[in-house]
Order: C-alpha cells, then structure tokens, then sequence
C-alpha cells in the first residue's frame, strides 16, 4: 500500500471510538475482579495489544508529515517496535529525535513498557491528538 498523507476526520473518529471501547472493556472486566498480580499482567498486555492496535489502524501514514521530533506518532511507532522486537524494552530509534522528558509516558530508553490502563488512555489521546492534526482531510 502507498503512503497515506491524510485521514478522513470520520475514519479517525472511528478509530478513537474502537480504541476507547476497548480500554472501556478492559475497565468494566477490571471492577469486577479482585485485582491481583494476574490483572495487573492481564493489564500490561492487554495495553501492549492496544497500543499495536492504535498504530496498526494508521501504519501507512507518511513518516515526513509524522515528522521525528519525538511527538506521540513517534512514541507510538518506538513503542511497536520496542514491543514487537525488542522484547517490550524500549529501544531508541535512530531517526527520531526522542525526549524521555518531552515524551507523553516519560519512558526512558532501556525501560520495560509495561503500561496502565490510564497511561495508555494519556498516550492514545495525545496520538490522536497529533495525528488529527497533521493528517487530518
């Protein structure tokens, strides 16, 4: 598939919408538990997941108009990467100019991504966010 340089608003929505649903899930299955170490395991995959799926629905977006700046497009794509390749330990990637401080979650490099439930509401929402802004028809 050819680079995508723009996204419908309503695509987008929908995105969002999926995406909301799914960590709405996850927090109605979550109060019905006791907790415990098996949730909280269940809980950083499951945000893993999510976070492959919130990158998966936008994959062919142009990295020049993503820019390398370190915004949420890229947190999210060293995130894919780190999870898929590297064993969920966050990896740099050479091309993006990445701020632990400046960043949405403030992982460092070399850290385990192990995300909660609302670290990865706070990251979806900037990624959308920014990537209304710079892809958005």
């Amino acid at each position: 598939m050819l680079g995508v340089s723009q996204y419908s608003k309503a695509y987008i929505d929908d995105c969002r919408t999926m995406i909301r649903e799914q960590l709405s899930a996850y927090r109605a299955i979550a109060k019905t538990t006791r907790g415990g170490s098996a949730l909280a395991r269940f809980e950083t995959r499951l945000m893993s997941h999510l976070v492959l799926a919130l990158d998966r629905c936008f994959v062919h977006r142009l990295r020049g108009k993503e820019l390398k700046d370190g915004n949420p497009l890229n947190e999210v794509r060293m995130l894919c990467t780190s999870i898929l390749e590297h064993d969920g330990v966050l990896t740099a990637d050479p091309t993006i100019k990445y701020s632990a401080d400046k960043s949405v979650l403030a992982l460092r490099i070399g850290d385990r991504i192990a995300l909660t439930d609302v670290q990865f509401e706070k990251l979806a929402d900037a990624f959308f966010d920014d990537l209304r802004a710079k892809f958005s028809a």
